[in-house]
């Protein structure tokens, strides 16, 4: 046995071998159902400086503390828990259309958290936001 045809055969055992474990990873990649596998943050109240970093521009967001905070086209604050409530995965701001996307399966959600488009069905925890000055503060 050559060489080459030694690493064919042994390349093609490989790849049956895996196929099996792909294939099912794929298919139980979206079975799971809404379960909230990061709960919501409680008992919410901390403070940001706003005078710099993402949330100094509009638009800009930052995830802390489980939150994502972002600061809207118009410069309001909006708070709401970081993990989709689908698999968990941590959600970004779309300040264009004023809301928040999963990058993982595509669930959105609304500036206040509220689901609009699946596969989440379980709405955001939403968080009081407080300007003062330059100081942000979050709150439950």
């Amino acid at each position: 046995m050559t060489r080459k045809e030694f690493l064919e055969k042994v390349g093609i055992g490989a790849a049956i071998a895996l196929v099996p474990a792909c294939v099912g990873g794929l298919a139980t990649g979206c079975s799971k159902e809404d379960n909230n596998p990061i709960p919501a943050p409680t008992n919410v109240n901390f403070t940001l400086d706003v005078s710099s970093g993402a949330l100094a521009t509009n638009g800009g967001f930052l995830v802390t503390n489980g939150i994502i905070v972002a600061r809207t086209t118009t410069g309001t604050f909006i708070a709401v828990s970081a993990a989709c409530t689908h698999q968990g995965t941590t959600i970004n701001y779309n300040f264009s259309g004023n809301n928040f996307i999963c990058p993982h399966h595509g669930a959105q959600f609304n500036s206040s958290g509220v689901v609009t488009l699946g596969p989440a069905s379980s709405n955001l925890a939403s968080y009081h936001t407080l300007l003062t000055g330059t100081s942000l503060k979050v709150y439950s």
